[in-house]
């Protein structure tokens, strides 16, 4: 994707400002590198609790929550028949999809899944507006632009967070992101590498027109390095790049602003209307494959390094710097608040950089409902 809409004088500014505000947001959204997180506490008592709690009542769930909760799971249907087809890309945060169908977790689950591989954000983005796939894994960013350019999806799993998975690298020429002005730049414009850049530069008062655009496939990147001074992508490329000759390192990491870069599991509203059972049973199945990375971490990481082309044991760094949600997690952060406000404020960032050009209701993009019905 090209983006030629220029950036306005101000743009820098608004970013700047906007960090702050992120920071506070992402708070509650920043997982640490295990894959849950802190309970949110519920908004409220049940009617039945605030009426006349006893010692019985606190020592066990009351016969109303337990029927509640029987009926909550009676009314989570079977997946339907017919094939889910999902797209996906090479990133680590995606992983636990190659647990589900190296493990057959997505047939324990009952849901037949194809997983198809794409190599570049516009790919996957175009087959999911097509119709050739129903349901995809991509940027959190991704998703706001793709439904407010009219895309019928929803958010219905927060899958991971990139701490140090997204970087700008260079070589010794450039020692700090402010020396990036005239200066060559690879990366892929309207992509999580865009984001990153974009909010890196306004950070050292720079703003995209500072530097000379070098549109580059994340893939791609460390092959056009030598030609370029500077460039941004995300592991598996990260690593590749810092074992090669030219003493390459990071100057500008994810972690500078936790929240910036995360990814969701987004499918095609139609699809979602017509097969909730297979939804369910999905999320099952990613909750499958995170607790067997979480008890077979070694083995879980190699499933997903040979599934993205890598040598086994050799991204040990780069999953360091992912966090991967299990449902109680993405539940916790889905429905506890912060995460509206980080789509907020990612949305402003996106908008502020030219990757959303049209309005969106942030607020209506993400149905928790079927993740609340599968985690108490």
């Amino acid at each position: 994707m090209t983006d030629s809409r220029a950036r306005s004088p101000h743009t820098a500014r608004k970013l700047a400002s906007l960090a702050a505000a992120l920071t506070i947001a992402v708070a509650a959204c920043s997982g640490s590198s295990a894959t849950t997180a802190p309970s949110v506490a519920s908004a409220a008592p049940s009617s039945a609790a605030s009426a006349a709690p006893s010692a019985a009542a606190s020592a066990a769930p009351s016969a109303a929550a337990s029927a509640s909760a029987a009926a909550s799971t009676a009314a989570i249907p079977s997946p339907e028949a017919g094939t889910f087809k999902m797209g996906t890309e090479p990133w680590l945060g995606y992983g636990p999809w190659w647990i589900a169908k190296e493990k057959d977790f997505f047939g324990k689950e009952g849901v037949t899944t194809t997983v198809t591989n794409f190599d570049a954000d516009d790919q996957i983005n175009a087959a999911l507006v097509s119709g050739q796939i129903v349901g995809a894994n991509i940027a959190t960013h991704t998703a706001l632009r793709l439904i407010s350019s009219g895309t019928p999806i929803t958010i219905v799993l927060l899958l991971d967070q990139s701490n140090a998975a997204d970087a700008m690298v260079a070589g010794p020429s450039v020692a700090t992101v402010a020396d990036l002005k005239g200066k060559k730049v690879a990366y892929e414009e309207g992509t999580t590498s865009d984001i990153l850049l974009r909010y890196a530069l306004s950070q050292n008062s720079l703003t995209i027109d500072d530097i000379t655009k070098v549109p580059t496939p994340a893939a791609q990147v460390s092959n056009v390095l030598a030609k370029v001074d500077a460039g941004v992508t995300y592991e598996p490329y990260l690593t590749t790049i810092l074992a090669m000759p030219g003493s390459y390192k990071e100057i500008y990491k994810a972690s500078a602003l936790p929240g910036l870069i995360g990814d969701v599991f987004v499918v095609r509203n139609d699809y979602l209307a017509a097969h909730p059972g297979q939804i369910y049973g999905l999320l099952r199945a990613w909750g499958d494959s995170v607790d067997y990375y979480n008890a077979n971490t070694t083995d879980g990481q190699a499933i997903i390094e040979k599934a993205i082309g890598a040598d086994a044991g050799s991204l040990k760094t780069g999953f360091d710097g992912v966090t991967i949600y299990d449902l109680k997690a993405a539940k916790d952060l889905m429905t506890g608040g912060g995460y509206g406000k980080t789509l907020a404020m990612v949305k402003q960032i996106a908008t502020d950089a030219g990757i959303i050009t049209s309005p969106i209701d942030e607020t209506k993009v993400v149905d928790s409902s079927y993740i609340t019905a599968l985690v108490p």
